[in-house]
């Protein structure tokens, strides 16, 4: 039985900060990891993805520049794409990450990792030798989450492709089908169109519907230009995988779509199953709730989970947010020092529920931060909206012939400040941490007339977006 201050379950990005910030702290940390040090993001989701999307990106960018556009005369070297794609993921080898572990001085475990009493965790290895270690102040789940399979018959047997086959495909299918309309269907749609397939997309409930309904909409006719056949309330019945290795999807219409590989991106599901929760009167594959400092709820204090597995926000940034917070206040509980848990204090993530920013690396670009305007009404904000078009914008006009796009601030009439803001076009994701600012900060618009933007930049749109709503 080996004893370390904390132990870590996952070693994903949100692990790494975790153990990071307790050693940082003074304390000690073991990392348990049963796949990749660097989890999802680093091989699976956030660096190889943009990867594929960024050859494509520069590509549409040269063509929206007279002078550029005439200096293009080929398409995308699809081999050469993937090959910075494969760099990307470090070709899906995790040395340099552990050797970053050792310069930590953070333990690793390789194996499973189950939890088996109070601060307690068992190490199963590969070679089937168990581990048992002790925590004298906590663990901390990190395990992620996986691909959500939807109850769709036939589709587990049809071994359809998730994210992660998606994401390290070795070769470009003639005829990709997606299933599900979000932030992966649209870009692996986009990617994949790009690369050569022919793309049909499934979106039962619309593209990118949790997002402003603009920003859908551009997207949408974005991906037809590019011949994507996007099937607005489209849903699947039934698939079989063919004795081709082709696959037929059946909808529940009873048209029937056939393709090389279907791609399911339905959503996501908590890496829990198999974690031992049981043992400390929790339930196994649940999402694990926790208050502002990542406690979870019925362990008495000395179980944290953060990342995906607590539901908060699945994405990675926030998941490391999250992880700063917890790895603080586990040293501060452990050396009995202050708390600083209330709102956007340091060891709460107040953002979680305010300005949590994204950017979906479609064509067009979405980027986005704090509510739409549906959820700042459902959350009974007094709100006013305030649009503009981008490519009205000297900057944007500047950037990239016909530039296309549109500018949204939800405001708080009330208190003054921005609540939500989203920006659709190309690049806009470089405006996002501005508009992130604003929202984290709740800078009053009087003081934002004073956050003058450089002329002619893209920026120019948050100048206008005051001008319209003329406070």
């Amino acid at each position: 039985m080996t004893t370390y201050d904390v132990i870590v379950i996952g070693a994903g990005p949100v692990g790494e900060n975790v153990a990071d910030r307790v050693v940082q702290g003074g304390l000690t940390a073991a990392i348990v990891e049963r796949e990749l040090v660097g989890g999802e993001c680093s091989y699976w989701a956030c660096m190889p993805t943009k990867a594929l999307l960024r050859g494509g990106a520069a590509l549409r960018a040269a063509r929206r520049v007279p002078g550029a556009r005439e200096a293009v005369t080929g398409e995308l070297d699809v081999a050469a794409v993937l090959r910075r794609r494969d760099s990307f993921a470090s070709n899906w080898r995790d040395e340099g990450q552990v050797s970053w572990l050792e310069s930590a001085g953070i333990t690793l475990y390789r194996g499973h990792g189950r939890i088996t009493a109070e601060r307690v965790v068992e190490v199963s290895g590969a070679d089937g030798a168990a581990t048992t270690l002790t925590a004298r102040h906590a663990v901390v789940v990190a395990t992620g989450s996986g691909a959500l399979i939807p109850d769709v018959e036939g589709l587990r047997a049809a071994s359809p492709w998730t994210s992660r086959e998606a994401v390290a495909a070795k070769e470009v299918p003639g005829r990709l089908a997606v299933i599900g309309g979000g932030v992966v269907a649209s870009e692996m749609a986009t990617a994949f169109s790009e690369l050569g397939s022919s793309v049909t997309v499934l979106a039962r409930d619309g593209v990118l519907h949790l997002n402003e309904p603009f920003a859908g909409e551009l997207v949408t006719e974005s991906l037809r230009d590019k011949g994507v056949a996007v099937r607005i309330g489209a849903e699947a019945g039934s698939v079989k995988r063919n004795a081709d290795g082709t696959v037929s999807i059946t909808l529940t219409d009873g048209e029937q779509i056939h393709a090389d590989e279907l791609l399911v991106a339905t959503g996501r599901t908590p890496n829990t199953g198999d974690l031992g929760l049981e043992s400390v009167g929790l339930t196994p594959g649940a999402w694990l709730t926790v208050d502002a400092t990542m406690r979870v709820a019925g362990a008495e204090g000395w179980l944290y989970a953060v990342g995906d597995v607590n539901r908060r926000v699945l994405l990675t940034h926030q998941g490391k947010y999250q992880a700063r917070a917890a790895g603080e206040v586990i040293v501060a509980r452990a050396k009995g020092e202050p708390v600083d848990d209330g709102e956007w204090g340091r060891h709460a993530a107040t953002a979680d529920e305010r300005a949590v920013p994204q950017v979906v690396f479609t064509d067009p670009e979405i980027a986005s931060v704090g509510m739409t305007a549906a959820g700042a009404e459902a959350a009974g904000t007094r709100i006013r909206v305030v649009d503009h078009d981008l490519g009205a914008v000297a900057g944007a006009a500047l950037h990239a012939e016909g530039y296309r796009g549109r500018a949204r601030m939800v405001v708080d009439e009330d208190r003054g400040v921005i609540v939500g803001f989203t920006a659709v076009g190309p690049d806009v994701a470089e405006l996002l941490h501005a508009a992130t600012i604003a929202v984290a900060g709740e800078v009053p618009l009087d003081r934002l007339w004073h956050a003058v933007p450089a002329f002619p930049t893209v920026s120019e749109v948050w100048l206008r977006l005051l001008e319209s709503h003329g406070r």
